[in-house]
């Protein structure tokens, strides 16, 4: 069988090293576009704090994708990989004022009921301030707190780079090409065209983050992901930050520590901010000003880097994966919004399972692309 996954990031690099490991001739394009959603995420792993665990269908793989990261570290390591970029420090969730509170206390009263219906997150506990306090010290005023002891943590860069360099030990083929079409002979996908050439496959995987829908001409089939600008600030203090635990709040704002003084924080979400990687005025006040109403050790902090992705948004918030309607062949993985490192690899296992006609070990009906047909 031979598949090409057309856009590099971690869903698109996920899909073809399971591929190339489960014995596939796959061929990996990308372009490297600037704003690529994977360079910029703070990758934090903690489904049952995320923003998005409204929804139930969305928290059931979350958990299973988060889950999975230990099994993958492990298979990466085992590959010869040095440094995968993934940890697990903790999750300190907490709320700053009363107002704060009540949004606080929603959060926990979903989080009680999941763990009594499907015994998930096994652990979330509440602290008292001044126990959060101690586990972060640039932390300020607390009047409620979350701890989870599994909280984790990816640098995107990094397990991306990881899982190319165990996918071409399997076999993987990369090109830094720009796929300039889908070749598809009635109803059923023959290959793509990069660069000028033509290249043929069995199947092709569009994982192509926010410009995923520059293929809905070639696949009749109108994508519904669109740019969602995320702007992230990394820090340098003077902390010895090993260790520390990952701080969100009740807001957009989170902290995300790593070693030697290094922290990121973020992010902002700018729906309608169309293709344009660019760090704001806007943008970088209102991270600075949450962080500092919530952080205020960091106040003495320097401004290394600030990083932009454009994150794939679906129109319904939910991933869109699975075989396209009405062409043979043709898969999409894209659509993860902010959780694109949370859920990408285990993503990526389950779009290569599909290619290869081998049944999904979650359920993702809720993320077929089928269902935007209704």
């Amino acid at each position: 069988m031979e598949a090409i996954v057309v856009g590099g990031g971690i869903v698109g690099s996920a899909t073809a090293y399971h591929l190339a490991w489960a014995g596939v001739d796959v061929t990996l394009f990308d372009r490297a576009d600037e704003g690529r959603a994977t360079d910029a995420g703070a990758g934090i792993l903690s489904p049952a704090t995320s923003s998005n665990a409204d929804s139930e269908p969305w928290f059931r793989f979350a958990v299973d994708a988060v889950d999975y990261y230990d099994e993958l570290n492990a298979a990466l390591l085992d590959a010869g990989v040095e440094e995968t970029g993934y940890a697990v420090p903790g999750l300190l969730r907490i709320a700053v004022d009363e107002a704060e509170a009540r949004i606080f206390d929603e959060a926990l009263s979903r989080i009680r009921d999941r763990q009594e219906r499907l015994g998930a997150p096994a652990r979330i506990d509440e602290l008292a301030p001044a126990e959060a306090r101690e586990r972060s010290p640039i932390v300020g005023e607390v009047t409620r707190a979350l701890w989870n002891p599994n909280g984790g943590r990816v640098d995107g860069r990094t397990f991306n780079a990881a899982l190319r360099e165990a996918a071409e030990r399997a076999g993987l083929t990369v090109r830094e090409a720009d796929v300039t079409g889908i070749r598809v002979e009635s109803g059923t996908v023959e290959g793509v065209v990069a660069d000028g050439e033509r290249f043929d496959a069995d199947a092709v995987v569009v994982a192509g983050g926010a410009w995923s829908p520059e293929f809905a001409g070639d696949l009749d089939y109108e994508v519904p992901v669109e740019p969602m600008r995320g702007q992230i600030l990394h820090l340098e203090t003077d902390h010895g930050t090993d260790g520390w635990p990952i701080v969100t709040g009740t807001r957009s704002l989170y902290t995300v520590p790593w070693e030697a003084g290094r922290i990121a924080v973020g992010a902002t979400y700018e729906e309608g901010s169309g293709y344009v990687p660019h760090s704001t005025v806007e943008g970088v006040h209102e991270v600075l000003s949450d962080t500092l109403d919530v952080l205020p050790g960091l106040a003495d902090a320097a401004i290394e880097e600030i990083r932009v992705g454009l994150r794939p948004g679906s129109a319904d918030g939910l991933p869109v994966c699975g075989p396209v309607p009405g062409v043979e062949g043709a898969y999409l993985a894209t659509g993860h919004g902010p959780t694109g490192l949370q859920m990408g690899p285990y993503s990526g296992k389950q779009v290569a399972r599909l290619v290869r006609g081998e049944p999904l070990e979650t359920s993702m009906d809720a993320f077929s692309p089928a269902r935007f047909e209704d």
